[in-house]
């Protein structure tokens, strides 16, 4: 039987809520995807302002594209390697498109949310209690933006020739957190007309978490540093199966920050997340079987990618494809962690 929509005691409609947030969370989905395009064609650093409201124009004269393409040449991008490269007019507009296209969704991300919120609220149609969820996930959406911008600037000097690979983590791990929040809050939701409560993160659920998370902050260093590039054979990295890596900066700065150490501990860390994603997903089989697929399918075909990703020598729509499936487990982990910690 489907609920249906229909106003709860106390106030609140929590189905159209629910749908509300499940067409955020694919927009945001989309802000993922487009974001492993602008970094894979280094497209981030295209635009050297922060301009939120006229900066969703893209220049429309000739004397406009002089102009950005001047202040692009000031950063060390342009004078250590797009320069030297012999980039064209022409191939600043492609660059600029992307990361244009990138902030231009961010921008229309905020209002998609911000302004139905406002309506819902004002017509008393949020359920008792979800009002300071909501706020958060707002609040979520503004860092995210404004990670954005500190991760651009991290790189926009003569001596950096791209941006943070702390900030770019800090950047995307925002935005999928964000997702997994939106798709809870959704799932909790749909079960209000049922008479369920809000699911609670179980220790199985929060093992998942942590070791997911790891992955994806291993992944978002690997992506910052280019150490995708470090092997192209799978599973031999240097043709040693745990490849040289500099510990002469110690072990922190390997950790962190070494790719050829980085790569290492993506590849063999995803085989720590599968194990563990494997039992959360027998363990959502009687409870949600969508949801097991999901997993099941997401992290295999996850891993395939990141596979084909290596051995293409970071082929750019095969790295895109490795991003946006990352996007779609975490999605598919937060609806199975839900529905295992969901009150029934």
């Amino acid at each position: 039987m489907v609920a249906q929509d229909i106003p709860l005691v106390g106030g609140g409609r929590p189905l159209a809520l629910a749908r509300w947030l499940l067409v955020v969370a694919t927009m945001v989905f989309a802000m993922v995807v487009i974001g492993g395009i602008t970094r894979l064609t280094e497209s981030g650093l295209s635009i050297t302002e922060w301009k939120p409201v006229t900066g969703a124009i893209p220049p429309l004269t000739l004397e406009q594209w002089q102009a950005e393409f001047e202040a692009y040449q000031q950063i060390g991008e342009y004078q250590q390697v797009a320069g030297p490269s012999g980039m064209t007019l022409g191939d600043y507009q492609f660059i600029y498109f992307w990361e244009w296209a990138h902030r231009l969704l961010g921008r229309l991300i905020g209002l998609a949310f911000a302004l139905p919120l406002l309506v819902f609220w004002v017509r008393g149609m949020i359920p008792a209690g979800y009002k300071p969820r909501l706020l958060a996930l707002l609040a979520l959406g503004g860092l995210q933006g404004a990670f954005g911008w500190l991760m651009v600037r991290s790189g926009l000097n003569t001596e950096m020739t791209d941006v943070s690979h702390f900030w770019l983590s800090i950047h995307l791990l925002t935005a999928l957190f964000t997702l997994a929040g939106l798709i809870w809050t959704a799932r909790d939701l749909r079960a209000l007309p049922q008479g369920i409560g809000p699911a609670r993160v179980t220790s199985l659920g929060l093992m998942v978490a942590v070791l997911l998370f790891v992955q994806l902050l291993l992944g978002a260093w690997v992506a910052g540093l280019n150490a995708g590039l470090a092997s192209d054979t799978w599973p031999l990295m240097q043709g040693r199966l745990v490849p040289e890596a500099d510990w002469s900066r110690g072990a922190l700065w390997a950790f962190t920050s070494d790719p050829y150490w980085l790569h290492f501990l993506h590849r063999w860390w995803a085989f720590a997340v599968l194990a563990v994603l494997v039992v959360l997903a027998r363990r959502l089989r009687p409870l949600d079987r969508r949801a097991s697929i999901a997993i099941h399918s997401a992290v295999g075909v996850q891993i395939l990618l990141g596979i084909a990703t290596v051995m293409t020598g970071v082929d750019l729509w095969i790295a895109v494809a490795h991003q946006a499936v990352g996007a779609l487990l975490v999605a598919s982990v937060a609806w199975g962690m839900h529905a295992v910690g969901q009150r029934r």
